[in-house]
């Protein structure tokens, strides 16, 4: 059985982060720094809005050695610098032989990833400027790029992806995490993409993580609710 990219994320001992200033304000940040993670085979991380769940994402990304806007290992487009230093905080210790290889796709930059890869990869892959924001996600998912060993980074991967879309992409995911060698590492909002079979659940708040399951995510109970009785939501928006 092939090693997995990722064994342990330890700090690194040699940087330290000013305790009082961003991103070690943030309660999952510094306990990611305080505790390390040990990833599985497929972990996914789910919180609200401005817990962390991009910043992890980012700071684990950066120090295995991807591009903090998206693409492989050998990556290298940049639109704006908005990354914080944590994944200088952090030390990546990999399975002994295991794969380096890599990929990661954010939602916030698939454009930007897309005009890279038009201008590196022209003719061998589909023009994915001229596909909608979905198709063009299935797109890339397809190219072959997320398949082998290595190490896959996903951060929002359901935007503008439809119910149907979403589930072929939990089984894409599905498929990838079986891999011996193969590692898969999600944030969502989705509950959907969050029931990607066999895998950590990490819910993010202001204090930090914890591991979870899928039925006591705060957002399957909230999806619940909605779609049981949307009023119980709307009519505090609409008085």
């Amino acid at each position: 059985m092939q090693p997995l990219p990722i064994r342990r994320i330890t700090a690194n001992r040699e940087v330290s982060l000013p305790p009082g200033e961003w991103p070690m304000t943030l309660g999952p940040a510094a306990q990611l720094v305080r505790d390390g993670l040990v990833p599985g085979r497929a972990t996914v991380l789910v919180g609200e809005n401005g817990t962390g769940k991009s910043t992890i994402m980012e700071a684990i990304t950066m120090a295995y050695g991807l591009n903090a806007e998206g693409g492989s290992i050998h990556a290298s487009h940049q639109t704006w610098t908005s990354e914080s230093m944590l994944h200088t905080a952090l030390r990546i210790e990999r399975g002994p032989g295991a794969s380096r290889w890599g990929y990661f796709v954010r939602a916030e930059t698939m454009h930007g990833l897309f005009t890279f890869l038009d201008s590196t990869q022209a003719g061998r892959d589909p023009a994915f400027h001229r596909l909608s924001h979905g198709e063009s996600f299935l797109a890339l998912v397809d190219t072959g790029r997320f398949r082998g060993d290595g190490l896959f980074v996903m951060d929002e991967p359901e935007a503008g992806l439809s119910f149907t879309a979403q589930l072929s992409l939990v089984g894409s995911l599905a498929s990838l995490a079986r891999q011996s060698g193969t590692q898969v590492i999600v944030a969502t909002h989705s509950p959907i993409i969050a029931a990607l079979p066999g895998a950590t659940i990490l819910e993010l708040d202001e204090d930090g993580f914890h591991e979870t399951t899928w039925d006591d995510l705060d957002v399957v109970d909230h999806h619940r609710r909605f779609l049981q009785g949307p009023e119980r939501y709307l009519r505090h928006l609409v008085d």
